[in-house]
């Protein structure tokens, strides 16, 4: 069974959502505040966190930090009451694999969890003996880590970031469809997903930009396609 710490000041949500994710068949751990959700946090033993920012004693940033400190793999998602731009970039920044705005339904968010969960929980045979783990070129790209290394240099890469070179890199040499791509990572294919989905194209390009080999390439209104080119004899 998958088990949450699950963090929230709200009495009224913390017992909806607490009963919710139990029917749903996962074991929630549910505190009232910061300080007990570091308490009771104990790495490898909890698959996924769920922290509301604005909690007493200890908010949710300073106890995501906490807990990385402690765990730096598990996963974990962002609740608030707040929709400003700025607090949801400072989520992504303390490392928040997903944040979604109070109210909520309650199903989205268990969609969510699942599909964090899925990642989280890949089974997909890489190098090295490890799970998930790909040689692109020069670079190993790490899926269950979120990270990308070369050179002894590693970089932590954003949630999209991280979905998005897992499908190029999982279909290595072959063309991906955009729609494909849209409905795994952004959850659907509307115009603006698909600006946005550009745009995280061009920022993979410059993520993997020290290795001249490996390209991204674009059938225009298509899909993409990874390859990397081998030195020619």
């Amino acid at each position: 069974m998958n088990r949450i710490l699950f963090v929230e000041d709200d009495t009224n949500l913390g017992m909806l959502l607490k009963e919710n994710m139990e029917h749903k068949g996962f074991e929630t751990v549910w505190c009232r505040n910061g300080e007990e959700g570091i308490r009771k946090f104990s790495p490898g033993q909890f698959n996924i966190c769920i922290l509301d920012v604005m909690l007493p004693l200890k908010d949710g940033f300073e106890l995501s930090k906490e807990i990385r400190k402690l765990d730096p793999d598990v996963p974990f998602i962002f609740l608030t009451a707040k929709s400003i731009h700025n607090d949801r970039i400072k989520g992504f920044e303390h490392g928040c694999d997903d944040y979604i705005t109070k109210p909520f339904n309650t199903q989205e968010l268990y969609m969510r969890i699942n599909a964090i969960l899925r990642r989280s929980q890949q089974n997909t045979p890489g190098t090295h003996g490890k799970i998930g783990v790909f040689n692109i070129g020069k670079y190993l790209f790490d899926y269950t880590t979120m990270s990308l290394e070369i050179d002894g240099k590693t970089e932590k890469l954003s949630a999209k970031e991280c979905e998005l070179i897992y499908m190029l890199a999982s279909h290595m040499n072959t063309l991906v469809n955009r729609e494909v791509i849209l409905r795994k990572v952004w959850g659907n294919d509307d115009y603006f997903s698909a600006k946005s989905m550009d745009v995280y194209v061009s920022k993979i390009r410059k993520r993997l930009k020290d290795d001249p080999s490996i390209e991204i390439l674009n059938a225009y209104g298509i899909g993409f396609k990874m390859i990397v080119n081998t030195p020619q004899a």
